[in-house]
């Protein structure tokens, strides 16, 4: 019984790697989002404050929400737009 205790804790504690998006707003607080969540977003003074509140923000989304059902993350790019001076 030990032995399938450990399975099942393994299986319950599985790691996840997730895309995460850090600005700095006009105030310099670190803004971080998780692109796969609709409304998953935190804030920090530090960039290690911010990650550490997504964290928890994410830990929410997650019961809400299979990791089977979460879009797929393809990338990032920049998009070169004109801008009238």
């Amino acid at each position: 019984m030990g032995l399938e205790w450990r399975e099942m804790e393994r299986e319950e504690m599985k790691k996840i790697h997730l895309p995460i998006i850090i600005e700095i707003d006009e105030d310099g607080y670190y803004i971080v989002t998780c692109p796969l969540f609709k409304g998953c977003h935190s804030y920090g003074e530090t960039i290690d404050e911010a990650l550490e509140n997504i964290k928890e923000v994410i830990e929410m989304c997650l019961e809400e929400t299979k990791v089977e059902e979460l879009n797929k993350f393809v990338g990032f790019r920049e998009l070169e737009v004109k801008q009238n001076a």
